[in-house]
């Protein structure tokens, strides 16, 4: 028989052709091909005996199966697997014994008993082995007899019902890793855990076995409180602070010091003991494990279950955060295609702080991480550039802007600072690295790009913006960067403490998202004219000159909507309505609902669809600006009128209009003027969106 393995047990097999596909194929090959085999034909018993009598296949179950699937031969390999499944199930729940001492009884009844008979008669005996080929790292094949074992039931209803109930509360950071868990906590069950030879630590009630690794040390951070009481240094050799030796840390003081037990007996002194207590139950529960996605279905699982069996709820661990593995360049690492660094090669390549960096950059998610050279590489020039405009700022710093912060830029530049320093303060506390690299240091310094860019022109940077930046940057970037964040808060800035002792920073006033989206909409306005410059300067088809010429003063008209299409809110009205009621996807009811109107309708309603799919619903709803337009505008003119890149505005006018109307007013002047012009650019004009238009003077 082609499925048996001599290399496995004895390499004899009962043969059943009665109800084993497998079995009833090879005996008729067996039959068929006695010279192929080698065997004489009278060597095969062809008759077979029926055992189990089944609802749908007879008493013959092997047969009809192979006959009904069409299986050819022992080869078959597909066939016979799908003809397995369906035997032993019918067999197994809907057979009945018609031989033998259980004749009439259910199949899966009589099992158990004969199971029962065979071993109490010596003739069996229960054999345990691995699911699969398991190879020694010296490359060879382990054979493993297991006589005597113990188990952890982790699947005892109470037990786990408590491990749920931890893991409903904890912190996982992200979905796949709650689900990892769930998956695991719903299949896990005896687990084996100890072994005879190795590292470990003896079982405590049979010291011939080891704890196995994976299930050992899952509340040593509950040790870690306590540890510096007990020795100094990192193997335990050194005394701690308390004179306390291993001999005299028995069942008992673990238990006054992690359970609160009062009764016990000990030479080691009260007021030691109670210092060990109050110094466990400041740090736990502990916020967050940190370990690799790969001990999810074992040790992490493990790490639940022990705390909850142990500790009371009030000390069950509040969060796990599985990291993936780590890539290098996009590829796996491995010594023998030479992608393969390790750490110190790393920092002698890079340096530890943009090694550092590239490594929060490698990613923050359950996902491999991927450790890229060239982000290491850009990071040097990184930081060697943001250095030298610290110093070159700090050095010249008597030659900025002091008084009021007064204008646009310095107020929008201080909120967006604050924004980023909350949003980086919460990435941190969620341990994404990436997140708050991005946040604290890439967003962070484009805010103070665009703040020097907006004013240096004008006004110029002012001299308290500034310096909040540059020690601002230094706090944020200190987790990641350390060497520069102390060289910065201490030799740029001349603060007399590190930068490791300092408060990471937090935002100096409430940020105000109407200042916020008034910087947005700047950007976007900005972003709008150098489009429009760009459709303008196009060249004509058959070689005529484009609508403007590069070489004569420019004119750039913004037209201001002080109010959205009537239709246009008719159709948000209906997109609530769809999305409230779930029906948003459903193209017959937007068919119906929208009847005559489809072309302008869809586009609207396409564009509302892919908003929600990002935005909060009730800012999507809500269209009202939270800033005056006008205003704001009126605020950045000098910065509008510099937006094109190669027209040379030397007039704007900013003309204010209800939405349909034929005449506005000129925000700069105050004079009404009538509207000429039609079509595109201010038809397609709303609150928030101006209509431009881009002329020679």
């Amino acid at each position: 028989m082609e499925t048996v393995l001599a290399t496995k047990g004895t390499g004899v097999v009962t043969c059943v052709p009665s109800d084993s596909p497998d079995d009833f194929v090879t005996t008729r090959d067996l039959a068929n091909k006695p010279e192929y085999y080698k065997i004489e034909k009278d060597w095969v018993k062809t008759d077979i005996v029926p055992i189990v009598q089944t609802e749908k296949y007879g008493d013959k179950c092997a047969e009809f199966l192979v006959n009904e699937l069409k299986i050819q031969s022992p080869k078959d390999a597909v066939q016979l697997a799908q003809a397995k499944e369906l035997a032993y199930k019918e067999g197994f729940y809907n057979g009945t014994m018609i031989i033998g001492k259980y004749a009439g009884e259910k199949v899966e009844a009589a099992k158990p008993k004969v199971k029962a008979d065979l071993i109490a008669s010596g003739e069996a005996f229960v054999y345990n082995e691995p699911e699969g080929p398991v190879m020694s790292r010296s490359g060879d094949d382990c054979v493993v007899s297991l006589e005597d074992q113990w188990y952890i039931d982790y699947g005892e209803d109470v037990w786990m019902g408590q491990a749920l109930e931890c893991l409903k509360d904890m912190e996982t950071f992200c979905k796949e890793t709650r689900h990892g868990f769930e998956g695991v906590l719903a299949w896990m069950k005896n687990w084996a855990v100890v072994r005879k030879f190795g590292l470990g630590t003896k079982l405590p009630w049979d010291h011939e076995f080891l704890v196995e690794s994976l299930s050992d040390s899952t509340v040593y951070m509950a040790y870690y409180t306590i540890s510096r009481f007990l020795h100094s240094d990192y193997y335990g050799k050194v005394q701690g602070k308390f004179d306390i030796k291993p001999e005299q840390l028995t069942d008992e003081v673990f238990d006054y010091i992690f359970t609160r037990r009062d009764d016990v007996d000990t030479d080691i002194p009260k007021d030691q003991l109670k210092a060990m207590r109050r110094e466990f139950e400041y740090f736990y529960p502990l916020d967050v494990r940190i370990s690799g996605k790969d001990l999810i279905p074992n040790h992490l699982t493990f790490f639940i279950y022990t705390h909850v069996a142990l500790f009371p709820k009030k000390f069950w661990p509040r969060g796990v955060r599985a990291n993936g593995h780590l890539m290098l360049n996009n590829a796996k690492m491995s010594k023998s295609t030479g992608n393969f660094m390790t750490l110190e090669q790393i920092v002698e390549k890079f340096g530890a702080d943009a090694s550092r960096i590239a490594m929060a950059d490698a990613g923050d998610t359950v996902e491999d991480a991927n450790f890229d050279e060239s982000n290491a590489n850009a990071a040097i020039l990184r930081l060697t550039t943001l250095k030298e405009w610290c110093e070159e700022a700090v050095a010249n710093k008597d030659k900025l802007r002091t008084g009021a912060q007064d204008n646009f830029f310095d107020q929008a530049f201080e909120h967006e600072m604050n924004q980023l320093v909350e949003a980086t303060y919460k990435q941190y506390s969620l341990t994404n690295y990436k997140a708050a690299l991005k946040t604290g240091l890439f967003d962070f310094q484009t805010a103070r790009d665009y703040y020097r860019d907006s004013v240096s022109s004008t006004i110029g940077m002012h001299h308290d913006l500034v310096l909040k930046y540059i020690e601002t940057q230094a706090l944020m970037l200190a987790p990641i960067a350390p060497h520069f964040a102390e060289y910065i808060y201490k030799e740029v800035l001349g603060n007399s403490g590190s930068v490791q002792t300092a408060s990471f920073p937090r935002a100096s006033k409430p940020v105000d998202k109407a200042v916020i989206d008034a910087l947005q909409y700047v950007k976007d306005v900005s972003r709008s004219i150098r489009e429009s410059e760009a459709n303008v300067l196009k060249k004509k088809k058959g070689g005529k000159p484009s609508d403007v010429d590069v070489t004569k003063p420019g004119k750039l008209t913004l037209f201001i909507s002080n109010t959205f299409p009537e239709w246009q809110d008719k159709y948000i009205d209906l997109v609530k309505e769809l999305f409230e009621q779930q029906t948003l996807d459903d193209k017959k009811v937007i068919a119906t609902k929208v009847g005559k109107d489809m072309k302008r309708a869809m586009p609207f309603i396409t564009l509302i669809k892919q908003r929600l799919t990002k935005e909060d619903p009730a800012t999507v709803f809500n269209r009202k600006l939270t800033f005056n337009e006008v205003d704001v505008l009126k605020a950045v003119i000098n910065n509008i009128k510099k937006a094109p890149y190669s027209i040379q505005v030397a007039e704007v006018d900013l003309i204010a209009f209800d939405n349909g109307a034929k005449t506005g007013v000129n925000i700069l002047s105050g004079e009404e003027v009538e509207i000429t012009i039609t079509g595109k650019i201010v038809d397609s004009a709303v609150p928030g969106e101006p209509g431009i238009m881009i002329t020679n003077i």
